[in-house]
């Protein structure tokens, strides 16, 4: 998410527009305590609820009458809560999340209480957040709150407003002399926290929410990511001291992590935090809440890489799931589905932007389907692409009974047959299969599901296997046998199958493995592992024939194997198998499978 510069908003990223520079105003509050309540451990699964980001940022007509972000205030907030408690509350929604604007009026002008805290601005909430809270609890749910990282210039006072709890601490204590800034709109001073008063100022932020009784603080504008690199914008302190401030709190707080998260850090963030955002807003910023250009089609590319990070205590948060509202999302109801078919395999946080006193048919069908949901919160593993990302897709977790998650995408502007082969999920033979969007068993399929769909379409089965274990022959990149072209060279790899993997495989750069044996002609489903820390494509071909392009998912790092499935059409005997680069960089190869007998 991004902010803007003036009056005028960027086309996407923005979650914020939240924090422009505008004087600061003070006024006192009630001293924090710990809150008495107790609650589990936040994000054993991942959240549920609704947010408030998506329509206060849209420019759909009605929504935001009195300027941007007006439809931000408590009225809608517990109109929102109500329909929540009312309509998705038994599937397994529970939070309510105010998101950026709670402290600022309709000018963006911010409140701040005597310490230097946020504070609810009186005409967008006359009651305080507290009462909001009450109200949201009183429903069985709970309450969700949002801030962005950093001290808020306007909040500064000239170094000399005192931190509350803190003798001697005034802002001047808890920045860089220099008033370096920092998050993701450069809108807050960055924190110093080799200084004593820092962290008590974090304490006494998480001290008020606590007070007040929220659930859920959703941090933004975290770096590194937030669009933001270099050491001004690595707020992993600012994490660690908010889990700490948390901790101290008594409360438990789900601590959430926006936006587009640097990969890199993914250890801090899942040592500091219950949920990280791995891509920029979802929404569109036009005239519907989302589009599938803008970014709803981008989270096929960039969340497989992130896939092994997420699990119990923290989860891959792909933002809103907007898929409710019809003609307000901005989607077909092919897009509407393979939205949430992606979110749930990936298990993101369910949480919608829609207007929940406003959902159509459809949209109840998507947000309630109570198997669909339990893909989403059950203990399966998230799910990733089997096949390379191309146009067709084919994505799979194995569940710890036995059975497989299989969702079909395509992803093209046009209709188009997409196959799951169970050979890329380990076996051959029958299985039967389970239509979870429609609670349909489809009966015996053997070898594989085809299936025609439309346009951005999708399809999502539970597959049980009652065939046998694939068998394959294995052949090693670096095997001597092989011809490297180009740059290509072997180097080591320790998650690699025999220590080491074929790389550099850049501008010409290619591996080519000889005597690939089969013992009958046809198409084969060629398992390959291979290493990526982005996504990257690659040009396959067999024996002289033509080339095949293929774009390889992410792995999420230069140290992870993962593998696709690929066809290749091979002869009776011996083969040759290339993967060559091309003019462009791909992906560095540990390995191929080869089936015993083709699809």
């Amino acid at each position: 998410m991004r902010s803007p510069s003036s009056s005028v908003l960027p086309a996407r990223g923005l979650r914020a527009a939240v924090v422009l520079a505008l004087t600061a105003g003070l006024a006192t509050v009630v001293p924090a305590t710990a809150h008495a309540d107790t609650a589990p451990v936040p994000a054993a699964k991942p959240f549920m609820g609704w947010s408030s980001w998506s329509m206060q940022s849209s420019k759909y007509p009605g929504l935001n009458p009195d300027g941007d972000y007006s439809y931000l205030t408590e009225a809608n907030v517990l109109k929102q809560a109500d329909a929540l408690a009312a309509r998705l509350k038994p599937y397994g929604y529970t939070y309510v999340n105010i998101d950026s604007g709670w402290w600022r009026d309709k000018d963006w002008k911010p409140e701040f209480d005597a310490y230097a805290r946020q504070q609810a601005d009186p005409v967008r909430f006359p009651h305080g957040m507290k009462a909001v809270a009450d109200h949201i609890h009183g429903l069985g749910l709970k309450a969700g709150i949002y801030l962005p990282v950093g001290l808020e210039k306007e909040a500064y006072g000239d170094g000399k407003v005192p931190v509350w709890h803190a003798d001697g601490c005034t802002t001047g204590d808890i920045v860089y002399g220099d008033l370096r800034t920092t998050n993701g709109w450069d809108s807050a001073y960055k924190l110093d926290f080799d200084k004593p008063c820092t962290q008590k100022y974090i304490d006494s932020q998480a001290q008020l929410l606590a007070s007040w009784g929220y659930d859920f603080l959703k941090l933004d504008g975290v770096g590194p990511g937030s669009f933001k690199s270099g050491e001004n914008y690595d707020n992993v302190a600012d994490v660690a001291a908010w889990q700490k401030a948390i901790a101290a709190t008594g409360r438990p707080i789900h601590l959430e992590l926006s936006w587009s998260l640097d990969i890199g850090h993914a250890a801090d963030w899942k040592k500091y935090s219950n949920g990280w955002r791995v891509d920029t807003d979802v929404e569109c910023y036009c005239n519907t809440l989302v589009s599938w250009e803008n970014s709803v089609d981008d989270r096929f590319t960039d969340t497989p890489g992130w896939t092994k990070h997420a699990g119990p205590g923290g989860w891959n948060d792909l933002d809103s799931l907007d898929v409710g509202n019809g003609a307000m999302d901005g989607l077909t109801k092919a897009e509407r589905q393979t939205y949430a078919t992606l979110w749930a395999i990936a298990k993101s946080p369910l949480y919608t932007g829609d207007d929940l006193t406003k959902l159509d048919d459809y949209g109840v069908k998507l947000l309630t389907n109570r198997e669909v949901i339990a893909v989403d919160q059950g203990d399966s593993p998230p799910a990733r692409p089997v096949t390379p990302s191309d146009p067709q897709q084919v994505w799979a977790a194995k569940n710890p009974d036995g059975t497989y998650t299989v969702a079909l995408f395509n992803l093209a502007d046009a209709p188009a047959a997409v196959t799951a082969d169970f050979s890329s999920l380990g076996f051959t033979g029958k299985a039967s299969v389970r239509d979870l969007w429609n609670h349909e068993n489809l009966g015996s399929y053997k070898n594989k599901i085809a299936e025609a769909l439309p346009a951005h379409g999708s399809r999502l089965f539970t597959v049980t296997p009652h065939g046998s274990a694939l068998t394959t022959t294995g052949y090693e990149a670096e095997a001597g046998a092989n011809t490297l072209g180009g740059r290509a060279s072997v180097s080591d790899c320790s998650a690699c199958s025999g220590g080491k993997k074929v790389g550099d495989l850049y501008v010409g750069g290619s591996l080519r493995f000889n005597n690939v044996v089969v013992d009958r002609a046809g198409t084969y489903l060629i398992k390959v592992a291979y290493v990526s820390g982005d996504p990257r494509p690659v040009n396959v071909s067999a024996n002289s024939g033509a080339a095949t392009r293929h774009s390889f998912p992410s792995t999420g790092d230069w140290g992870t194997v993962e593998t696709v499935s690929v066809p290749v059409t091979l002869k009776a005997g011996s083969n040759t198998l290339t993967f060559d680069s091309g003019s462009d960089y791909a992906p560095d190869i540990d390995r191929i499978d080869v089936p015993s007998s083709p699809r």
